[in-house]
């Protein structure tokens, strides 16, 4: 499971599926990602889509999470019920956010997401309610200022099991161009602040990036999972370098 991996301190290379395609997503989770991420906040993608993905995801592996378009309990409740092993969400600014999201996420009497797995409970059979407790993972999203912050509440909240830092609306709120590499010396030492205090409080840290180069900067730079990219840009890049070199040929 991601959760293990994460918390053994194993780094996590992670595929960003956008494109709303049962055939590309089954093409990335061929690859062997350590986990793929499905976009239902700025990809093209909908909630059925998103089950029809997983679906043909899952015959690959299980370490499959989602980033919903927002804090709200009926798409986090929908999609864990649909089999999804964990959440991303965007925005969480303070301790309230980030409370929320791990009642939405877990059921009573931590939380108050309603008993309904129902493809989640035909995948984990075995477990479903087990499930849910010990294998899903919660992930805030710290890209704000206001989330840089309130960082240290954030990943002290029971429940939340990680930060995902998203540098290019971080960068935004310092009044920067959106950039996954920022150069302004604030939003990189928020950065490290963001990920300093997942540490310290035993969370793991993730962090979106175009590249393989990125992602490894990242890890050495002590992060625990990277974003390589997204299905739509690596796809638009290879069709991209592929006409390039036919054009350049003898």
């Amino acid at each position: 499971m991601i959760r293990d991996v994460l918390k053994s301190g194993g780094r996590a290379v992670t595929a960003w599926c956008n494109i709303p395609s049962t055939v590309t997503a089954e093409i990335v989770a061929q690859q062997g990602f350590d986990c793929i991420g499905v976009d239902l906040q700025h990809g093209l993608i909908d909630y059925q889509r998103a089950v029809e993905m997983i679906q043909v995801i899952n015959a690959y592996t299980t370490n499959v999470v989602a980033r919903i378009p927002w804090n709200d309990p009926a798409i986090t409740m929908k999609v864990l019920d649909a089999g999804y092993m964990g959440i991303i969400c965007p925005m969480v600014n303070n301790r309230r956010d980030a409370e929320l999201l791990v009642g939405n996420c877990t059921y009573p009497p931590m939380g108050r997401r309603s008993f309904g797995p129902i493809r989640a409970g035909r995948i984990y059979r075995d477990k479903p309610f087990q499930n849910a407790v010990e294998d899903v993972v919660v992930i805030a999203m710290i890209e704000t200022r206001e989330g840089l912050d309130n960082v240290e509440e954030i990943v002290s909240t029971p429940g939340i099991d990680g930060i995902y830092v998203g540098p290019g609306d971080l960068s935004v709120s310092f009044g920067d161009y959106p950039s996954v590499d920022p150069t302004n010396p604030a939003v990189a030492a928020g950065i490290e602040t963001a990920r300093r205090a997942a540490r310290a409080h035993g969370s793991f840290a993730g962090i979106a990036c175009d590249s393989a180069a990125l992602a490894k900067r990242r890890f050495d730079q002590g992060f625990d999972m990277a974003t390589i990219g997204m299905d739509h840009t690596m796809f638009g890049a290879a069709l991209a370098g592929a006409l390039k070199a036919a054009r350049t040929l003898d």
